[in-house]
């Protein structure tokens, strides 16, 4: 299996619902390095996996559609905890979906699957891995 990362980053602001998140149930702000990983079985026509800058200007696309943001205030959120987990899930499905629109070229649309990781510090990330 082939794969190619680009990285982003993306500032928001949110507060986390529910005892087990202490003094983060207070509204913070939080800084995330962002991965995108896209994984294919064979190079495409012109030996790689996607287009890298393709791929990094949709991971800013979906990432600038979060930045400078208070994430509780998203009707997209609503009812939801921003976890780490969770706004990883939304970026790599976000970003899934303008693989299958064909926005990354239509060889992209033969990627095997993704990863999108929310790094928080150096020491605290999380992934969703999603099959395309």
């Amino acid at each position: 299996m082939f794969s190619v990362t680009v990285r982003d980053h993306v500032m928001v602001a949110h507060s986390l619902r529910g005892e087990a998140f202490g003094r983060a149930q207070r509204l913070h702000g939080a800084t995330y390095v962002v991965d995108a990983t896209f994984r294919r079985e064979a190079l495409d026509p012109d030996n790689v996996v996607v287009d890298i800058g393709r791929a990094a200007e949709e991971l800013r696309a979906v990432l600038g559609d979060l930045a400078y943001r208070n994430l509780d205030d998203e009707p997209a959120f609503r009812g939801t905890n921003t976890t780490t987990e969770a706004l990883a899930k939304v970026v790599a499905d976000r970003l899934a979906e303008r693989v299958r629109a064909g926005a990354l070229g239509e060889s992209a649309r033969e990627l095997a699957s993704m990863s999108v990781t929310l790094r928080e510090s150096h020491v605290a990330w999380a992934s969703y891995d999603l099959r395309l």
